[in-house]
């Protein structure tokens, strides 16, 4: 109820407001978009294009050529699209002005806008309008900035999936059992009188809370893997001063991103990059190394290298094959972390058959580039990681609390059952679930909770 109260105040707030702004990346381009979306967006843009027909005139999806005039002041020649209300993607009336990439023809094709009646759009705010309008929830909305942000294909496919309705799907079949379930206990309330009345069937309603909560856990469960594919998998290199820890990186990232010398503890600060593996972003750092010292400077870079370790997904611990001296304590890694101890140096050193006739033994050349075995590992480990058997990946730590507060609630409501509460405090924690998975798909929402959502959006989205 809160939430469609919200959206009908937002919408008579936008509904005689026409916004523009550019739909493409900043800068000098051979072609530029220009937004407009409002009820007045198609009169706005006709008081200064000039083409065969007016665009008051024009079907929806439709494209014209012509010119963008003022005075005696001919702007630009350009391509308009037309979409009419309510297909397109705010849901209002749409023009996309396809201008040359000039800079100045840009801020002067907006300038001109905004003095025939437009407003300059705020962050997220086309994206934002086809939530109040209706054309996507919530979760939607949130894909659409996590498929533009997408730094990966893995990434931009659960942003594809999400957009798709993915999550949401689930969510609204979820709620509308609950809702069901939720109206019979109520309904019960009105007949308070008559306690032999039952409307809502508890054998049922225990059937469909182990069924919510299942679902509901194998999504937060899936969080782990969605979480890791949307922010990458970290990876730190770590081991003792001139282990080859540099070297290692240049050579996985195919480049000569890190500074290799001879001289011990040359790298004093943690190195980042990235790189793609299996379609997943690896982020990869390269670290101080390890050891006892009684440098000050040193030893913030040593405490930079713990911090690596403690957020890692996986550690690379490289040892030199010639003297091994491991720095990874015990105890050190949480047991959702993976450990990789690779042997460097297999160039140089003969006399280690002890250590390269061990099964899990990861012997490599970085020097060399020889990095074959470690490669290959990495890969499986990084594919096991972000396996999922589900299309609908949680990624997003706002989605992933909203559910986990509403399994809370569900196993609330299945343990009232079993205490035989009355329905009436069962359908307070019914309430909560419903509250929570609302919260996802922006049925329940607040205005700070949407400004703060589109907020993370460009102004042209």
């Amino acid at each position: 109820m809160y939430a469609c109260t919200l959206r009908m105040t937002t919408n008579s707030a936008i509904q005689n407001t026409t916004i523009c702004a550019i739909a493409t990346p900043f800068g000098a381009a051979g072609i530029a978009v220009v937004r407009v979306s409002g009820s007045e967006a198609i009169a706005i843009v006709d008081k200064l294009f000039r083409g065969r027909h007016k665009l008051s005139e024009a079907a929806g999806h439709s494209a014209h050529f012509g010119t963008i005039v003022r005075g005696e002041t001919t702007l630009d020649e350009v391509v308009c699209t037309v979409f009419r209300a309510p297909h397109s993607f705010t849901g209002e009336n749409t023009v996309e002005i396809a201008c040359h990439g000039s800079l100045f023809i840009q801020q002067e094709l907006l300038r001109w806008l905004t003095d025939a009646g437009a407003r300059m759009a705020d962050r997220g705010e086309f994206t934002k309008r086809a939530f109040m309008n209706g054309r996507m929830d919530l979760a939607q909305a949130e894909a659409v900035a996590d498929l533009i942000a997408a730094q990966s294909s893995a990434e931009k496919d659960i942003a594809l999936n999400q957009l798709r309705g993915g999550i949401s799907g689930k969510i609204a079949e979820l709620r509308e059992q609950l809702l069901t379930f939720t109206s019979l206990l109520e309904l019960e309330l009105d007949f308070a009188d008559h306690e032999e009345l039952e409307f809502a069937d508890r054998t049922q309603l225990q059937d469909v809370l182990h069924g919510a909560i299942a679902m509901i856990g194998g999504l937060i469960d899936s969080f782990e893997a969605g979480n890791a594919i949307r922010q990458g998998v970290h990876v730190a290199i770590v081991g003792a001063p001139n282990a080859g820890k540099s070297t290692l990186l240049n050579a996985l990232l195919g480049d000569e991103r890190a500074i290799v010398s001879d001289v011990r503890g040359t790298t004093r600060d943690t190195i980042e990059d990235t790189l793609t593996i299996g379609g997943v972003l690896v982020r990869l750092t390269d670290t101080a190394g390890i050891q006892q010292t009684g440098d000050t400077i040193e030893q913030l870079g040593i405490e930079r290298s713990r911090q690596a370790i403690r957020r890692a997904h996986i550690v690379i611990e490289l040892l030199d094959m010639t003297a091994p001296q491991p720095v990874v304590q015990d105890g050190e890694l949480s047991e959702r972390q993976v450990l990789l101890r690779v042997y460097n140096k297999n160039d140089i050193s003969n006399q280690q058959s002890a250590i390269r006739n061990q099964e899990s033994a990861i012997c490599i050349s970085a020097k060399n580039k020889d990095i074959a075995p470690l490669t290959e590992r990495l890969a499986a480990e990084v594919a096991r990681l972000t396996q999922h058997g589900d299309s609908a990946l949680v990624s997003n730590i706002r989605h992933y609390e909203a559910l986990c507060r509403a399994r809370k609630a569900l196993e609330q409501v299945e343990q009232g059952l079993k205490d035989g509460l009355s329905g009436e405090l069962i359908a307070m924690d019914l309430h909560d679930a419903l509250d929570a998975l609302g919260e996802i798909t922006g049925q329940v929402s607040s205005q700070e909770v949407l400004n703060t959502i589109f907020s993370r959006f460009c102004i042209g989205k």
